[in-house]
């Protein structure tokens, strides 16, 4: 009997030391995944840092832009004595809007014409989606500058 219970008390000794060991490979795989999800999270932070920077720079491009296009006003005297005064003002690009229905709609009839079976109804579904999502997006950006 004796012999039994020393037994038990090993195995239960054991068993503890196991169960020990499990928990601390949990608390091990846990603290990986949460460093993994860190990880990601500034990943995709850092992303959204270089994106907001590559816009800022686009938009100090198209401000430069905006600001060579300026109004030229020449004023002449003819013979006779008459002044006649000419403005030429350089034409405006593209709306945002614009450029971006023409963009969604080139890759949406790409897209679609990729991912469809049917080649056509691919390319014209694809094309009407990706118009509506070009024309949405650049309406946005359209208000964002007129407010700045």
């Amino acid at each position: 009997m004796k012999a039994l219970y020393i037994l038990f008390a090993a195995l239960s000794i054991v068993s503890c030391q196991n169960q020990g060991k499990q928990d601390l490979n949990k608390a091990k795989q846990a603290s990986i995944d949460s460093m993994k999800v860190e990880i990601d999270k500034q990943r995709v932070i850092d992303s959204m840092k270089t994106e907001m920077a590559n816009l800022k720079e686009q938009q100090k491009v198209e401000q430069q832009k905006v600001e060579s296009q300026k109004v030229v006003v020449v004023h002449q005297q003819q013979a006779d004595g008459t002044a006649t005064t000419t403005t030429t003002q350089k034409k405006k690009g593209w709306s945002a809007t614009a450029k971006g229905a023409v963009i969604g709609a080139g890759v949406g009839a790409a897209t679609g014409a990729i991912v469809s079976k049917k080649k056509g109804e691919g390319a014209i579904i694809g094309g009407l989606a990706g118009a509506a999502l070009g024309t949405g997006t650049g309406a946005v950006i359209d208000s964002k500058k007129k407010k700045e």
